[in-house]
């Protein structure tokens, strides 16, 4: 397996703890614990090595892509007379930032996570980037296959009931739109901030007549203003 040197020096009692969470989330116990120590470290909370600062964020983006194909692999599997558009439909509700971080708290993630506790709404927005870390830990600990394996027996199959995510309504701009043309207001979507890092990352913001309601992320225009659309009906109970 890869081969990987230890972060910091071992702590018994933190890399126990470490071990059986691991344990409870995955189904067996870790055989690289430095791998899934850097999966749980969070930027604000990162140290300086030999001048690069070393976070969980390299393999958060290793793990959104084996998640990604996991999942992929699995619902072209399930549903072998469905379009690209279905599959890639479905995977998307499955995959995106909310889900993830609804997932990853009921799995116990936050309770694993290292970051700075000085800000009260961190550990709300950083659960699912963690979680996919944590993926990519698995990967490179135990290879493709095994990983696949959790992904579908440990997060998938318990947590998503596949007939309720198909026959979901996600289209949350139309709803905004529709809610905001019965009552007479204005609305507008406004992209508010592009971020670039390991790859482009958009922000968009809801205003209804003016006035800010939900704001949305996502790798596109669209994918953003969709989540500020669905922020924004949670806001209004729409």
């Amino acid at each position: 397996m890869w081969n990987w040197l230890p972060l910091y020096p071992p702590n018994r009692k933190e890399d126990k703890k470490l071990v059986t969470a691991i344990k409870t989330i995955a189904g067996f116990t870790p055989s690289n614990l430095a791998l899934y120590k850097l999966a749980t470290l969070h930027t604000s909370k990162s140290k300086d090595v030999a001048g690069f600062r070393e976070s969980n964020e390299r393999l958060e983006y290793l793990g959104d892509a084996i998640l990604g194909a996991a999942v992929a692999d699995y619902l072209f599997k399930k549903y072998p007379f469905k379009d690209e558009g279905f599959l890639t439909e479905i995977r998307s509700r499955i995959v995106n930032r909310e889900s993830l971080n609804n997932l990853a708290h009921k799995i116990g993630v936050g309770a694993i996570v290292q970051y700075d506790q000085r800000n009260t709404q961190l550990q709300k927005v950083i659960l699912g980037n963690t979680l996919e870390a944590l993926v990519g830990a698995v990967y490179l600990d135990k290879g493709y296959l095994r990983c696949k394996r959790f992904v579908i027996d440990k997060l998938i199959q318990p947590y998503f009931d596949l007939a309720v995510v198909v026959n979901s309504d996600t289209n949350h701009k139309s709803k905004v739109i529709e809610y905001a043309q019965r009552n007479g207001k204005e609305i507008k979507f406004e992209i508010t901030e592009t971020k670039r890092g390991r790859g482009r990352e958009f922000a968009a913001q809801v205003f209804l007549s003016g006035e800010a309601f939900g704001q949305g992320y996502g790798l596109t225009k669209k994918k953003a203003e969709q989540d500020a659309a669905e922020k924004t009906c949670g806001l209004l109970k729409i």
